[in-house]
């Protein structure tokens, strides 16, 4: 079991497979991109799966599958086939902003790989294509509407942009309100690739709430696991539910359970942390089990207890990379 030096489980391990993406978006990364990593600098398919099978045998529970875009690698599915065939590993789930993931639903359906994040920041076709500068919206809301079809556990994630997206909130909401499926508000954070900096935001966790209290007046708090990043909320009426998530107010930290691993193998203990241990040498080493364990159970032991403490280590440099880059 692994253990933080503030006595809180990590059972849940965010794992990128890598940090190329298909969409430019705003907030993510400059419109000409970043300097994505060479391949060899990247694990091999079967070194995430040595890595997952380590991470399982210390207690994680747990694995979300993030990126970039994780259906970017070609050898995604092979991959999440074998993660199905690790006993204890209970939860298999991936964030995606599902431009590819048409092709793979049947099979996803069939190894009980249910639980998909669709990143979709705009329901507007005009707004998507500006946020992402790029021409998907119909591809996206598709596989959108064929995945809650299909019966997965979706949730939307939608970060809210000043100035670009906020007219979507409410609309969003009313154009789910028939599916079972939840639409998760985020918070913007500044981790952009330098593409803007910022020290405040507007559209907080709780001005969010307030806007879509503005429009529907019975609104009922649910109750969510002691881990959960999101608040969340039921409108009377609805099938959907939508939560909040403080990404930037980061008022979740006291319960954290997660650990993160990028794509090139660094070990991210908190998104405003820097990493605090590479993986990829040790991993392709000798004794690579017991040197994965004792670097993983060094980063946990340092782990700070909420985000400003983590951002506090490394003020000057916290927001240089970009989300495609952590992992999400």
């Amino acid at each position: 079991m692994l253990i933080d030096n503030h006595n809180r489980v990590i059972d849940y391990l965010r794992l990128s497979v890598t940090d190329r993406c298909n969409l430019r978006c705003n907030y993510c990364m400059p419109a000409e991109g970043i300097n994505f990593v060479k391949k060899d600098k990247l694990f091999t398919l079967e070194e995430l799966f040595t890595l997952s099978k380590i991470m399982v045998g210390q207690g994680v529970n747990k694995i979300r599958i993030t990126g970039g875009e994780p259906f970017v690698r070609k050898d995604l599915m092979v991959l999440l086939r074998n993660l199905t065939t690790l006993k204890g590993l209970n939860d298999i789930s991936i964030t995606t902003n599902a431009t590819l993931i048409g092709p793979h639903i049947d099979e996803l359906k069939q190894l009980g790989i249910k639980n998909i994040n669709v990143s979709l920041d705009a329901i507007s076709k005009e707004s998507f294509e500006r946020i992402t500068r790029r021409n998907e919206f119909e591809t996206v809301y598709n596989n959108l509407l064929r995945l809650i079809t299909e019966g997965f556990n979706v949730r939307v994630n939608f970060i809210v942009l000043d100035g670009q997206n906020t007219e979507d909130i409410l609309p969003i909401l009313e154009l789910m309100k028939n599916y079972d499926i939840g639409v998760r508000f985020l918070e913007e954070m500044p981790f952009n690739g330098g593409s803007k900096t910022f020290n405040t935001i507007n559209w907080t966790y709780e001005n969010i709430l307030n806007h879509i209290k503005s429009k529907y007046s019975e609104i009922e708090l649910l109750p969510s696991p002691k881990t959960s990043t999101s608040v969340n909320y039921k409108i009377k009426g609805h099938k959907s539910t939508f939560g909040l998530i403080p990404s930037f107010s980061r008022t979740f930290c006291g319960t954290c359970n997660r650990l993160r691993i990028s794509a090139t193998g660094d070990v991210v203990t908190c998104l405003y942390a820097k990493p605090s241990t590479n993986l990829r040498d040790i991993l392709r080493g000798e004794n690579a089990e017991q040197n994965v364990i004792a670097y993983v159970l060094k980063a946990i032991g340092s782990k700070a207890k909420t985000g400003f403490e983590a951002q506090k280590l490394h003020s000057s440099s916290v927001f240089d990379s970009s989300m495609t880059s952590i992992g999400g």
